[in-house]
């Protein structure tokens, strides 16, 4: 049986795409919506705009990770690659992809997708990404698009 390196979530949230998208393009709101609990803190000041660009995070365990921003469509999908500081990403991927439903509901799609990392090492953490870790982070987003409106205007 192959083990199944693609994992995702999804959920109508009952908020506009756009306040939803600000929520997932500031990096300093990532730990208030992991599912994993693996993200400790990002700073404020480094909000996504477009392909390219690299944003840091510190993580729980007291590590950090430069993210490169592998897909940007404003207000639409954001993807990104993390990586050891100044090493190239191993090969999985975080993706969020947002579908207007109307103006005021969203439909959140969340994807864990590890088909090219190729380090050993990192399988055991590749897989405590599941659905339903995904799930989470989706809830946490929910939470705070539906109870804050855009969410960044708090630390």
């Amino acid at each position: 049986m192959t083990e199944n390196r693609i994992v995702s979530a999804e959920k109508n949230i009952r908020a506009a795409a756009s306040d939803i998208f600000k929520i997932l393009a500031d990096p300093a709101q990532h730990s208030r919506i992991d599912g994993n609990g693996n993200v400790d803190h990002a700073d404020q000041g480094q909000r996504i705009t477009a392909s390219g660009q690299v944003f840091t995070a510190r993580l729980t365990n007291g590590d950090s990770r430069e993210n490169l921003v592998t897909e940007f469509d404003e207000g639409r999908v954001l993807a990104w690659k993390p990586a050891v500081p100044g090493s190239e990403p191993r090969g999985h991927f975080f993706r969020w992809e947002l579908e207007r439903i109307d103006d005021d509901t969203t439909l959140v799609r969340h994807t864990y997708d590890w088909t090219q990392l190729t380090d050993e090492t990192r399988f055991e953490r590749a897989r405590s990404y599941t659905s339903a870790a995904l799930a989470t982070s989706i809830d946490g987003l929910a939470a705070l698009a539906e109870d804050d409106g855009a969410g960044s205007e708090e630390g």
